[in-house]
Order: C-alpha cells, then structure tokens, then sequence
C-alpha cells in the first residue's frame, strides 16, 4: 500500500481506530521489535500482544496504539497525523508481506521460517526515525548508542499525543541546527554529530523516498557519513525491504557463518556468500537468525567494545 505523503494537515480528534486484517500466525512482537531502540525507548513500548509508537507523519505528530485480536490488530491513533498513521498501519504492522516467499532447502532455515512464521516484515515509511538512530549506532557499543538515542530524545523532542507518556522523536529541522558540540554531552563525538546535521538537512527529501528502497538506498549512500551499514538498517526499518543485509555489522557475520556454516567466526564476504542463496530474502533469513536466540560461541569476555567496521 502507499500513502500519501503530500497530504495537508487534517485535524483529528483521538482515537481513531481501524483493524488491519493479517492472517495468522502473526506475532507483533517479531515484528515490530526493530522499531523500538531496546527497552527503555522513550519512543516506543513495545509487548507480546500491544503495541505504542510515537511517531512524526507528513500530517502532523500521531500516536499509535496496536492491540492484537482475533484476525489482525486493533489500530488507535491520537494527534494531527492520526489518520495519516492509520493509513499507514497496514504497512508498518507488514500486513501484505508473504513469509512464504522464502523458498528454501537449507533446514535450519525452513524450520526458522516454521517456528517464525508469525514474523513479518512491515515498513514505517519515516526514514529521519530511522536514519537517526542509526547514524548514533555507528562504531559504538549498542547501550552507548541507546543511552544517546534516550538522552537526544529527551533533550530535544516533547511529548507526543494520546497514551503512553511517550515522547515524539526530535525533529530533523531542530537536529539540523544544532552545533556538533551540542552532542557531546550526549555521547556523540564530533563525526557523528556532523553526519546527523548533514542527515537531518536531507530528510524532507528523504521522506517521500521510502516507497522505493533502491532508489532511498541511493539517496541515502550519497550523504557524506552514511555507508553501506547505515543504509541497510534504515532501508530494513523505513522501507521494509527483505534484502537489507547490514554488512560491516560488528556481529551479524558471526551468526551468520555459525548458524549456516558452523563456523564460530566470520567475515562480511563469508556472510554474503552464505546468504547468496537467499538472494531477495536475505534480510528475512538474517531476521530469522536474529529471533532465533542462536549464538557463537563467545571468545573471552564480552567488552563494551566499539564498532570499528560500522560506517
């Protein structure tokens, strides 16, 4: 489905409400979880059968309330932008993914896909949300990353309508705006801060890119900061694309090779190779791996090491 996105405002009273019909199974959970920046996210609350996220629509600030029931999910949503996200909701909650466009042999896979198969792949269509956070995950440990998102959040976005007492994510005109040493005392060094200014310059034009993952990924490769890494992680959140791989992951080649390979360790190419066979669904499988709970085996004590690979 696509919306929209040149809409005027168009006031609302809250809630508003819809019920997306999803076949079962459907977990909201596995589905929704990249969304929410771990527990904690002012952002988002995020349970086994309901779901809030505060988010900025092209209409305005909007909150979103997902409640699983019988033959889908109850949808409510207060603010400006309440009937932007309720159109929307279809696309984010992954209504019109097909799991079963992962054909495959391998076994680990197919029993994944079994086990998994109320996971779907949805798309926010909000590529600043997404862009952000990632950009602040970049060659960091991910609680110093989280604990930035939290503190920039906090400091610079207000609180969003309906429930919740969540907060909306900060604005990218406020962002933009910001000198890099505004940063520092959220965790972000001076590199990092630039690449979310030259970013949060980008995201209107950005913004309407979402419906078209190739292109968004383009877009989103030609700012300065924003890599390979980056991109995929955006284009997996915004645009739900079911090829995002996020090469230069400081762990993902890992579970990659031991869950396909029984290799303890792994290089991005290795990844690749082993995900080749996926080729269209490769960021289903990784999905898949990802809620599976499987693990390498560790080697020495787990540090609060920084992601040099990432971009």
């Amino acid at each position: 489905m696509t919306v929209p996105l040149g809409a005027g405002p168009r006031p609302a009273e809250g809630p508003l409400s819809t019920t997306v019909r999803i076949p079962a199974p459907y977990d909201l959970m596995l589905t929704l979880s990249p969304l929410r920046r771990a527990l904690g996210d002012p952002t988002m609350r995020l349970g086994r059968g309901q779901a809030v996220r505060a988010t900025r629509t092209p209409d305005g600030p909007a909150t979103t309330r997902m409640t699983v029931v019988p033959g889908g999910v109850q949808v409510e949503a207060w603010g400006p932008g309440a009937r932007w996200a309720l159109a929307a909701a279809p696309d984010l909650l992954g209504a019109d993914d097909d799991p079963t466009r992962l054909v495959t042999e391998q076994p680990l896979i197919r029993e994944l896909g079994r086990r998994l198969a109320g996971l779907r792949i949805g798309r926010s269509l909000a590529v600043w949300e997404a862009l952000l956070p990632a950009i602040l995950e970049q060659k960091v440990a991910g609680e110093a990353a989280r604990r930035s998102w939290r503190a920039l959040v906090r400091r610079w976005s207000e609180a969003a309508p309906g429930p919740g007492s969540l907060l909306l994510p900060p604005r990218p005109t406020d962002v933009a705006g910001l000198p890099s040493y505004a940063f520092h005392p959220l965790g972000v060094e001076r590199r990092r801060a630039e690449t979310v200014r030259r970013a949060a310059r980008e995201a209107a034009r950005l913004e309407p890119l979402a419906v078209d993952p190739a292109v968004l990924g383009t877009r989103l490769m030609a700012i300065p900061g924003v890599g390979a890494w980056t991109t995929a992680e955006v284009l997996a959140r915004a645009a739900g694309d079911p090829d995002a791989v996020s090469v230069g992951d400081f762990h993902l080649k890992h579970l990659v090779a031991w869950a396909l390979a029984g290799e303890a360790r792994g290089t991005d190419a290795r990844m690749l190779e082993l995900l080749e066979p996926f080729a269209g669904q490769r960021g289903r499988v990784v999905r898949l791996l990802e809620a599976s709970g499987i693990w390498p085996p560790a080697r020495g004590p787990r540090l609060a090491v920084r992601r040099f690979e990432r971009d």
